[in-house]
């Protein structure tokens, strides 16, 4: 059963290093998207060295009994690594370029450590499960299996205090996908911890003349597993935030869009809609974007103060009475923008219209609302007879 769920925890991770590779191909030089692809590919690693038929292989077809032990640590201690430097590269700052090497360097003399530790010893009988300890007194090899652990251990221990003290400052309470990425992640990181701390625990038990094998077989695969699981989901997290607030931003502009929709047509400004759905909602932006820039020379100052001062005397809220005005101005530009008169070409841009995402929402929330209000008050067929 362990085995199956590696290899349904690889595809997975597999799955989300496809969704993840158009990213990386287009903005391969940025520090953190590399390594969250390297969280990610070296956590499949893991889980796939780590099922016991791929030991069982790895151990046949090299000809080597314990191949598979120095080939799972590396990818554990690549993995760790990894993790560490994707919370630096959020966090950023200007130590940033000299924290990031100073992980990349001590964790490249950790990998290589593992790989001379596995040489220099003996570790002639194959043991699938309890390598650990089973040869937690045999000499180098037993170096080899604390250094992966204590090296797991401390990138594990300081993601966890990272990720938790970042998660808990006032800033990020104001970014809920990063919070909430970051929480996931030192939790996982704690869960993990316990993979690294049962088995030095059953290693040190070994050098006292006791078996405390459960403490390497039982325990570390739930804990690596249930915690790798919680800190993969925390890394893509902000990932997945940004694309449902893209999507949402998609829907939400809706109605903006049709606003603009003749200027749009008519200056030919509507580019085709793109077939990857993650990049719906940027297109719906630049598209309103470019339809408010093509007629931001017609802006009425006199309609927006008016409906502004109006709306704020009935509402009280100034985002809210904003957004109204700039509804009724940019509606009133566009009507403008069919019929443009001699003294409205090349007028100077005294308004500036909103830019981002969010501010064009609350105007679109505004013209949905006003539509509503239109059309509450259109009379119904028997009135318009009567008319």
């Amino acid at each position: 059963m362990s085995g199956a769920i590696n290899y349904i925890s690889c595809g997975l991770l597999w799955i989300a290093l496809l969704a993840r590779l158009p990213d990386l191909v287009r903005h391969g030089s940025e520090p953190s998207l590399r390594a969250v692809n390297g969280v990610l590919a070296f956590a499949s690693l893991c889980f796939l060295l780590g099922a016991p038929a791929s030991v069982k292989v790895i151990n046949q077809v090299s000809g080597v009994p314990n191949l598979a032990a120095p080939l799972t640590y590396a990818s554990i201690t690549a993995y760790s690594a990894a993790l560490l430097i994707v919370i630096a590269c959020w966090r950023g700052g200007p130590s940033l370029r000299r924290t990031t090497l100073s992980w990349i360097y001590g964790y490249t003399g950790v990998l290589a450590g593992i790989a001379a530790l596995f040489v220099l010893g003996d570790a002639a009988e194959e043991r699938r499960r309890d390598f650990d300890t089973y040869y937690a007194t045999t000499p180098w090899i037993s170096e080899m299996v604390v250094l992966y652990l204590v090296a797991n251990f401390t990138a594990v221990a300081v993601s966890a205090v990272w990720s938790l003290r970042w998660g808990f400052e006032a800033e990020v309470r104001r970014r809920p996908w990063l919070r909430a990425s970051l929480l996931t992640i030192g939790t996982g990181t704690v869960i993990g911890s316990g993979y690294s701390i049962s088995k030095l625990i059953a290693v040190a038990a070994r050098w006292t003349g006791r078996d405390w094998a459960f403490l390497d077989t039982a325990i570390p695969p739930l804990c690596a597993g249930l915690g790798a699981l919680l800190t993969v989901v925390g890394v893509l997290l902000p990932m997945a935030g940004h694309h449902l607030s893209a999507w949402r931003d998609f829907f939400r502009l809706a109605p903006l869009d049709a606003v603009l929709d003749p200027v749009l047509k008519d200056r030919a400004l509507r580019v085709e809609r793109p077939r990857s759905p993650f990049l719906w909602g940027t297109w719906r932006w630049s598209t309103i974007h470019n339809g408010l820039l093509a007629i931001e020379t017609l802006y009425d100052e006199t309609l927006y103060a008016g409906t502004l001062d109006a709306e704020l005397a009935r509402t009280g809220d100034w985002r809210r009475a904003s957004s109204a005005a700039w509804a009724v101005t940019i509606a009133a530009a566009v009507q403008r923008s069919t019929r443009p008169g001699p003294e409205s070409a090349g007028a100077p841009v005294r308004l500036s219209h909103p830019r981002d995402a969010a501010s064009l929402a609350l105007i679109a929330d505004a013209v949905k609302r006003s539509e509503r209000r239109a059309r509450a008050v259109e009379p119904g067929p028997a009135e318009a007879r009567s008319v």
